[in-house]
């Protein structure tokens, strides 16, 4: 039988916890209370109490327990290490917790911790609001508690109901679930410019043997992906998309921060670059965009998205950024230029076309590259099918590579 971790500050908020533990053990699974408190006594009895949630991660509570604060931030970094430990010796299937302010921080940190598709569902005051903080590149689930999570009531009680039948929901479509773990995993960025691109490069992949995930490159979609990477899932990387590196350089809304780019060249795991949409800077609507760039050259692309051609300057300059990221890697890389054009819409013909800037970009890159990272260039568009097997075909080589020097195979089964 299956066991919900129900994680909480039950100082202030135990019958609450309390409610959806007798819940789910309605539905049929066993419950782990956990108390996180860090004010007075528990108002019900905990399985785990907040001195062993502290002892597990290796941490005093006792000498901070009158200083709310470092008790709230000592509980940030227990709930993590004793989430992960319970998971990991099979004591945890899901988790669940309830908060405000204090109990979402608390709680979400311990989510965070644990991997991709661990059922995680946090019912929170804040989670109407920017989430972002609380939920970073993980799939936890907030659920709004409409009203404070404190007491139950007409409006609570049924929340607090159908969120523990949500998390047990949750455990069940994850135990029933079987994914193909034979088929080695190939991450890949993509944009609404470059998904027939990315879509003619997946098909030769899987073709190969691979199982290809797809990331929006939005700027979380590029995050997520850098996680993933870090995490050692990935066997090789499809970076066909790295336009959130525009944003970066020029001040775009779609930017994944400094460190896209990093994880791949620093576990070494086999990748391919692409400067896919790299022509382009994203704002929000029209009238989002800064008037310094109203004489720019724009592509309304939805009434929510406003494109920003790059110049000549700013394509130099995001060309010298990511070359300086690619000049860190470890393992086999490839860059590939798609002579012709790295958008759909900068291709001969097309509004964003500007042989000048896409020069800049090139030059700015094969300038700074380290010269033994092999650069391809492909006289098509990004989307031309001839440069998506040029990119299938590199990656799928520097996978063997890597295989090679690690004694191991590039696939462990083909379909």
């Amino acid at each position: 039988m299956a066991t919900i971790a129900v994680l909480g500050t039950l100082d202030t908020k135990g019958f609450e916890h309390r409610f959806v533990a007798d819940c789910i053990a309605q539905h049929g699974h066993d419950v782990l209370l956990i108390d996180v408190g860090t004010g007075e006594a528990p108002q019900v009895q905990p399985h785990l109490s907040r001195q062993t949630v502290a002892e597990m991660a290796g941490l005093d509570l006792s000498s901070i327990e009158k200083d709310r604060g470092k008790a709230m931030d000592l509980m940030s970094q227990a709930a993590p290490k004793v989430l992960c430990k319970l998971r990991e010796s099979g004591k945890i299937q899901a988790v669940i917790s309830l908060g405000g302010g204090g109990g979402t921080a608390i709680g979400t940190a311990g989510m965070r911790a644990l991997p991709l598709g661990f059922p995680k569902l946090m019912v929170s005051t804040l989670a109407s609001g920017n989430t972002a903080q609380y939920i970073g590149t993980t799939d936890i689930v907030m659920m709004p508690s409409v009203v404070d999570v404190a007491g139950l009531n007409r409006i609570s009680r049924p929340v607090l109901a159908r969120a523990a039948g949500a998390i047990c929901g949750m455990l069940e479509a994850a135990q029933k679930d079987r994914p193909d773990e034979d088929r080695p995993l190939i991450l890949a960025s993509m944009f609404g410019n470059t998904t027939i691109g990315v879509e003619s490069a997946r098909r030769l992949l899987e073709g190969a043997g691979y199982e290809v995930l797809v990331f929006h490159a939005t700027g979380t979609g590029g995050r997520s992906m850098e996680a993933l990477i870090a995490s050692g899932v990935a066997a090789g990387v499809l970076d066909f998309t790295t336009t959130e590196w525009a944003d970066e350089i020029v001040g775009g809304v779609l930017s994944a921060g400094p460190s896209r780019l990093e994880a791949a060249a620093k576990s070494g795991t086999p990748a391919i670059f692409a400067p896919g949409c790299l022509d382009m800077v994203n704002f929000f609507a029209r009238e989002t965009v800064p008037t310094k760039f109203n004489e720019r050259t724009l592509h309304i692309h939805n009434p929510q998205v406003t494109l920003m051609r790059t110049n000549a300057e700013e394509a130099a300059a995001i060309g010298k950024a990511v070359a300086e990221k690619l000049n860190a890697s470890t393992g086999p890389l490839t860059v590939l230029l798609p002579i012709k054009g790295v958008s759909a819409i900068s291709s001969p013909g097309f509004l964003f076309h500007d042989p000048t800037a896409d020069t800049a970009l090139f030059r700015a890159i094969h300038r700074t590259l380290r010269k033994d990272i092999p650069v391809i260039e492909v006289d098509a568009t990004v989307n031309d099918p001839s440069f998506a097997a040029a990119c299938a075909q590199a990656l799928l080589e520097n996978i063997a590579k890597a295989a090679q020097a690690s004694n191991l195979p590039a696939v462990r089964s083909k379909r």
